[in-house]
């Protein structure tokens, strides 16, 4: 398992959101690509960096912050956030990002997803936000009918090359993540899945560090607020403890 520090982009700046709501905005930095150059400094082996303005409004804004993180780094970018067509991956791919996340287009249009897939093999994974055991989508404003798993199950039929699982009603809140959902969610497919949202201390980690075959967790508040410390979590991951 490994810890994969992320970047939330709105407006230019790096920021984290309470529950996924626009107006429950921190702004932890104006300049992204140094936070990366941070995060990398202390063993980050993955990034992960969300286009909120992408994710709200289906139109990335942030494209030159995402040029200069990935020219600030040596180690692997995953982007997700408006991405909504072939176009826009060719796009991020072409900038050297290394995986791209499609998260509401998958629930939309799971074609383009499996063409995505057949294009770009290895370099797509499907964020999976859900709540109640549901898939919601556009930025979680609206929740659909799909069971999560079998969405899950369905997208990995379509070639994905990992799934993002993450339990909405905790991301930002520093409550803890879901172990229940996110362990189901790992033995439902054979992909790998790698759990976000509701990390707040090392605890955590080692709660998901218990979850079999769990591929990697995704942190980003707990590390803006000091009630993670990432060396100490890649240590815990890298440990045998």
């Amino acid at each position: 398992m490994i810890i994969i520090p992320a970047i939330d982009l709105k407006d230019g700046k790096c920021v984290r959101l309470l529950q996924g709501k626009k107006e429950e905005v921190t702004v932890y930095s104006d300049d992204p690509a140094a936070m990366a150059k941070h995060w990398a400094s202390l063993g980050a082996e993955l990034l992960h960096v969300v286009d909120l303005d992408g994710a709200f409004t289906g139109e990335q804004k942030n494209f030159e912050k995402i040029r200069a993180i990935r020219e600030a780094i040596n180690i692997p970018v995953e982007v997700g956030g408006g991405i909504r067509d072939i176009e826009r991956i060719e796009k991020l791919v072409s900038l050297g990002v290394d995986r791209v996340i499609i998260g509401t287009s998958a629930a939309k249009n799971p074609d383009m997803v499996r063409k995505a897939c057949d294009k770009f093999r290895g370099k797509v994974l499907v964020g999976i936000d859900a709540k109640d055991g549901k898939v919601a989508v556009k930025g979680w404003v609206e929740v659909t009918e799909f069971n999560a798993i079998e969405f899950a199950k369905k997208m990995q039929e379509a070639g994905t090359a990992g799934i993002i699982y993450t339990d909405i009603s905790r991301d930002g809140m520093l409550t803890g993540p879901n172990i229940d959902a996110m362990a189901n969610m790992v033995a439902a497919v054979n992909i790998p899945v790698i759990a976000s949202g509701g990390v707040s201390k090392i605890e955590d980690i080692k709660n998901l560090k218990q979850i079999k075959n769990l591929w990697g967790v995704i942190t980003g508040k707990a590390l803006y607020e000091g009630t993670l410390d990432l060396k100490k979590a890649i240590k815990l991951v890298t440990s045998n403890e």
